[in-house]
């Protein structure tokens, strides 16, 4: 699906974004809302999506292709499935970008502009709030696992090598 598809069809744009994991728990209703303050845009290969040290408001979920995650010049890791997210860390700190994001092959990206969730009534800038916010909560808690378990594993390689 391109751009122009995503853009010019909401209802489909909508049953696609159900699909997304931390999008799941919004109504159809909520979906257009966000939408409102979202764009889809497709990157060209190597193009930039997020530069290091750089602010912003903008938390991006994945839809098709591949995001590098480059620090310092070093590949992270390269995220590919439907769904992943990234910029949240920025967001949530806000604090300057931690590291740069590339598009790696051609990658379609939702962006939300999360200060745009502040012009909603209360009620529903209280409930996106919360729903995006648990959703970094638990993106964050599996990938301080992850690196736990890294951490663990080297310790216990240097460990043998004495």
């Amino acid at each position: 699906m391109t751009d122009s598809d995503f853009l010019n069809d909401n209802q489909e744009t909508i049953q696609y974004l159900k699909k997304i994991p931390a999008l799941e728990c919004f109504s159809e209703r909520d979906l257009e809302t966000f939408m409102r303050f979202s764009e889809v845009r497709t990157y060209a290969e190597s193009e930039m999506i997020i530069e290091e040290n750089s602010l912003d408001d903008r938390v991006f979920y994945l839809i098709t292709g591949k995001a590098k995650v480059m620090k310092n010049g070093r590949e992270l890791i390269i995220l590919r499935r439907t769904g992943d997210v990234f910029g949240e860390i920025g967001v949530v700190t806000g604090i300057a970008r931690s590291a740069s994001v590339y598009a790696s092959g051609p990658t379609t990206c939702l962006i939300v502009r999360t200060s745009q969730i502040d012009t909603l009534d209360e009620e529903n800038r209280l409930a996106f709030k919360y729903i995006l916010y648990r959703g970094f909560a638990e993106i964050l808690a599996n990938r301080l696992k992850k690196t736990t378990e890294e951490l663990m594993e080297a310790k216990t390689e240097l460990a043998n090598r004495k």
